[in-house]
């Protein structure tokens, strides 16, 4: 799968179109589109991965899990294939990280 295609799935999963990915990252309204053909920036990428909550890896396609958790300062954020996982299996998900 290309980095296009992930990210167009990944709009997809948020109801979004890549216009308004485009739009909500100050990209320029086709720019995701141009990645069908060419090679986006390291920077841009950046970007985009962090609108989705994935990797860049995932972006790049490297790691087939679009799973992320990120812990600081005692907040847990946890998405699962770039979407927000709920309170309980956030909840769920830490007893077992703790071994409850």
């Amino acid at each position: 799968m290309t980095v296009f295609e992930v990210i167009r799935n990944l709009a997809r999963q948020h109801d979004k179109n890549l216009q308004q990915v485009a739009e909500d990252l100050n990209f320029s309204k086709n720019l995701l589109y141009r990645w069908q053909v060419t090679q986006p920036k390291a920077r841009d990428l950046a970007k985009v991965a962090d609108y989705f909550n994935v990797s860049v890896d995932y972006l790049l396609g490297r790691n087939n899990s679009a799973s992320s958790v990120e812990i600081s300062d005692r907040r847990v954020s946890m998405t699962y294939h770039g979407m927000p996982l709920n309170d309980e299996d956030r909840r769920i998900i830490l007893r077992v990280m703790h071994g409850k």
